[in-house]
């Protein structure tokens, strides 16, 4: 956790506290010490596929962690001073019931961190509605930048493809080629968490692009960002992606990277998040690729083992 002793002045400092969101005692102790007025929870183990591996641990973290941290803030006596964001995900919608999906839209979970984020969202509100605290949930869909982890789809393919533009690497492994998500920028999302906060009254918001675009795609862009041309040939797990020209086998599938229960497709509305504090989007999909591309590019020219 970090708090920021000087928000509003320029060159400002973080001081930072560890904790754990598995230990209660521990985030008590901070809260007593800090006593913010604004508190993200953004704390998880916020990998999908991981969650299949590390179930019960992803429950305790991202489920009861949430929990632990709202019952810290009522143990400190601050439930009437402090803003609470939660981090919540268009994951909770998974095999979803209608696209585009909205704040209405019935979830239904299809991994472990899905369903412990969705105890989450609910004690989020059982919270406000119990005791009167403001705390707000942002579903947030995917929002990626340069920052994102090494073990994510989108990382990972700009990550890889900027290796291979510096002849690191030959070749990327990835799973469904097919799954379609709505990407955006992380630094438009942070301002939405922000703005939430904002608020006279707490809500829930959905936070998303209301584009779709799939890993196909998103794969095709990072080629494009370094001059070459992918082409797919074969299906299924024998599909492969060569680089026009040359033919040099450029993406491969590779079954171990399928979920146990895919969700294909996830498509945002966030009409509720406009109309109530005007916010939109501001960076487009070309230029999130693009950004993240020229940021790893950089990384593996300066530091080819990261």
């Amino acid at each position: 956790m970090y708090q920021n002793p000087s928000t509003h002045q320029e060159g400002a400092s973080f001081k930072l506290h560890y904790g754990d969101m598995t230990d209660s005692s521990c985030l008590v102790k901070i809260i007593a010490q800090v006593r913010p007025t604004e508190i993200y929870n953004l704390a998880a183990q916020s990998h999908v596929k991981i969650s299949f591996d590390l179930s019960e641990y992803t429950a305790e973290v991202d489920g009861v962690g949430t929990l632990r941290l709202l019952d810290a803030i009522r143990t400190c006596g601050l439930e009437k001073q402090v803003k609470f964001y939660q981090a919540s995900t268009s994951e909770l919608y998974g095999k979803v019931a209608e696209t585009p999906q909205n704040e209405k839209t019935p979830f239904y979970p299809r991994s472990p961190y899905a369903c412990a984020k969705m105890y989450g969202f609910w004690i989020v509100i059982n919270y406000r509605e119990a005791y009167d605290m403001f705390a707000c949930n942002g579903i947030l869909f995917n929002h990626e930048s340069p920052r994102r982890g090494e073990n994510f789809v989108t990382r990972k393919i700009t990550r890889t493809v900027a290796k291979i533009s510096l002849k690191q690497q030959e070749v990327l492994e990835l799973g469904n080629l097919d799954s379609k998500r709505d990407w955006g920028h992380a630094r438009d999302y942070v301002e939405a968490m922000w703005m939430m906060l904002q608020l006279e009254k707490p809500d829930d918001f959905v936070i998303a692009t209301g584009e779709t675009h799939s890993v196909r795609e998103f794969v095709e862009e990072s080629f494009k960002f370094i001059g070459k041309t992918i082409e797919w040939r074969g299906s299924g797990v024998d599909e492969i992606g060569v680089e026009k020209g040359t033919d040099v086998v450029r993406v491969k599938v590779n079954p171990k990277y399928f979920r146990p229960t895919e969700v294909d497709l996830l498509l945002g509305d966030a009409s509720k998040a406009k109309s109530v504090f005007g916010w939109t989007p501001k960076v487009g999909f070309l230029d999130l690729v693009k950004d993240m591309m020229t940021a790893d590019i950089e990384l593996m020219k300066n530091n080819p083992r990261a």
